[in-house]
C-alpha cells in the first residue's frame, strides 16, 4: 500500500510541474502579446519556445478534439483540468484523499 502512496505522490509532483509550465507559458505569451517583453529578447524567446516544445505533444491532441474558438486557445485549461481530475482519482484509489 505504501508503494501506491509513493506512486501517487510522484504523479502529483509531475502534474504540478506540468501545471507550472503551462502557467509560465501563458504568462510569457501574454508578455509578448502586450509587448512588455520584446519578441527579439533572445532569452525569453528561447524559454518560451522550449516550453512550447515540451507541451505541444500533450496539447496538440486536445486542440484536435476541441472546436475552433478563434484566437483563444483553451487547450491548456483543459489539460490542467484533466491533470487535476487524474490526481483526484489516484488519490481516491490510494486512499490518501
Amino acid at each position: 500500500m505504501q508503494f501506491i502512496a509513493v506512486l501517487v505522490d510522484i504523479v502529483m509532483m509531475l502534474t504540478n510541474v506540468l501545471v507550472m509550465l503551462i502557467i509560465v507559458q501563458f504568462v510569457i505569451g501574454l508578455l509578448f502579446a502586450f509587448n512588455v517583453i520584446s519578441p527579439s529578447n533572445e532569452f525569453a524567446r528561447q524559454v518560451y519556445e522550449s516550453i512550447n516544445r515540451l507541451l505541444e505533444p500533450v496539447l496538440r491532441p486536445i486542440r484536435n478534439l476541441m472546436p475552433n474558438t478563434g484566437t483563444i486557445d483553451f487547450s491548456p485549461l483543459v489539460l490542467i483540468m484533466l491533470l487535476q481530475i487524474l490526481t483526484r482519482v489516484l488519490m481516491g484509489l490510494a486512499g490518501t484523499y
